[in-house]
Order: structure tokens, then sequence, then C-alpha cells
């Protein structure tokens, strides 16, 4: 767990006060929002089994999701609509997302650091970490709820929309998902935009 803190103790060490964590659930999907968490953690908190949500078990990570919001100095979980995905693309609706996530905490963070490689939507002061869920402490913690908080959506869709079985999937394009698109046609919660090469 020390190593998820090397690179914040750095920022720390260089003056920088407050930061927080910011990672997306749900880009890659063909239906359902993008969601996205933000998270200041403790400086230096240890919480037993956080590591990046794609190497954690669902189980694992409902674990974490209570733990991570009781200790976290401050976190937000927000999200982007299928209509806002469709309207503005993927890329800019994840950091509509991210921006709301960040705009829910309290107090307000020096520096976002951002998962990935882009952070040109981000109205607030951050820095991208490329791999940050498996490098950064609050990083590590914003996954687990951004990817807790969207399968916990998707399977209330599942009970309204039983037909696709998003409760096995959570919309990502498995053989189960396009067998249930051809059969069924496009839900209200599909990205139409994603579905080109089926309705194109």
């Amino acid at each position: 767990m020390t190593e998820l803190w090397t690179l914040e103790n750095e920022i720390y060490a260089e003056g920088c006060s407050l930061i927080c964590g910011v990672d997306e659930a749900g880009r890659g999907p063909l239906a359902g929002p993008v969601y996205a968490a933000a998270v200041i953690l403790p400086r230096g908190l240890n919480i037993e089994g956080l590591n990046d949500s794609k190497k954690l078990t669902e189980k694992k990570r409902e674990a974490l999701f209570d733990p991570i919001r009781e200790q976290a100095v401050a976190y937000g979980i927000a999200f982007a609509t299928v209509e806002e995905i469709e309207e503005l693309n993927i890329l800019n609706a994840t950091f509509l997302a991210m921006n709301r996530a960040i705009e829910q905490l309290s107090p307000a963070p020096e520096l976002a650091l951002i998962d990935g490689n882009r952070n040109t939507g981000i109205r607030f002061p951050s820095r991208c970490v490329v791999k940050g869920d498996a490098k950064c402490a609050d990083i590590a913690a914003a996954s687990v709820l951004a990817k807790v908080s969207r399968d916990r959506y998707m399977l209330q869709m599942a009970e309204k929309y039983p037909e696709y079985h998003f409760e096995q999937h959570k919309g990502y394009g498995t053989k189960l998902h396009y067998d249930a698109l051809r059969e069924h046609g496009p839900s209200p919660i599909h990205r139409m935009s994603f579905l080109k090469k089926l309705y194109g």
C-alpha cells in the first residue's frame, strides 16, 4: 500500500496541501451513463485491499465502497447521461462527469490527479497520471467508487430491461449483449453512437 502513496507524497513535498484522485467507469460500454468519482484520502491512509479497481473482484470492490466513503476527507460521485454522451461524445462526457465529481469536494483540492493521459476538459488544476489507479491511493479509491456506483446503476437497469442481461455484462459489448440487441433492438439507455456497426 505504501507504494500507492509515492506520487502523492512527492506532490505534497512540492508544497501542495490537498490532492484529490479522479477516475471514471463506463467509457467503453454500449449502454448506460459514464460515472466518475473524486476522492481526497487522509494522507498516508492504508485501506486494506485497496488497489486498481480493475484488478479487484466485484465482491472486493463492494467491500471497499463504504470504508472509502467513511474514511475519506471528502468524495464526490457523479455521472454524465447517455444523452450527454451522445451530444458531447464520450471523452467530453467523461470530463463533464469528472468536473461534477470534483465540484462536490469540500474542502476543494489544490490539484486533481486524473487517471489516464487526457485532462484537456478538466476545469480544475490537474495532472494526468497514466495507469493512476495502480499508482495513486486517491485515484485507486476513486476508481472503486466510480465502478461500484455504475455497477449498482446497471443492476437497477437490469430490473427495468431484463431482456438485455445488464446484470451480467454491465452494458459492455459481450456476445450475450450483442445477441440481445439483435433480438430486441436498442433500449432507451443504449448509446446509439456506439452501435453504428449494428444500426449504421
